[in-house]
């Protein structure tokens, strides 16, 4: 498949945001509501300095995304890039959407002197995702993820 891998546009906010909702509800069984994804969307398009998103392209539509946010680290006073919401439609899913958005995602932090590297998150049972990973060069840490989350009900 013929693909270009592109900075997101405010024009992308919907379908980001339809990925997103089909991402969580296929990872983690939850539905994202419209009204906070939405708007969570079109905020980090609308200020790049709370993350960016990049889109690929293929047959005239949108088939896969991917985003960073960002983490200060420290300990090697550069930045960190978090890989989240990637997700690539099924249709086109192990045809080399994600490499290719890894790739390019990599390519620019190897290319900025302030990273110092890119982390991501997965699910344990997530096998396949693993691999992907390991393969496109990312090793496994013994770190766990922890975290409180407030989500307005209190």
């Amino acid at each position: 498949m013929d693909m270009q891998i592109r900075e997101a546009l405010e024009s992308d906010a919907g379908q980001i945001a339809e990925f997103n909702s089909r991402l969580a509800a296929e990872t983690e069984g939850i539905q994202l509501l419209p009204g906070v994804v939405g708007p969570g969307v079109e905020a980090m398009l609308a200020d790049p300095s709370k993350g960016r998103y990049w889109v690929a392209e293929g047959r005239g539509r949108i088939v896969g995304q991917i985003m960073v946010t960002y983490e200060w680290s420290d300990w090697r006073n550069g930045m960190i890039w978090w890989i989240q919401s990637v997700y690539v439609h099924g249709e086109y899913r192990r045809s080399g959407v994600f490499s290719a958005l890894y790739r390019h995602v990599e390519s620019l932090a190897r290319k900025d002197p302030g990273v110092c590297g890119i982390r991501l998150y997965v699910e344990r049972e997530n096998s396949r995702a693993r691999q992907t990973y390991a393969s496109l060069g990312m090793a496994r840490t013994d770190y766990r993820i922890m975290q409180t989350l407030f989500t307005g009900d209190e």
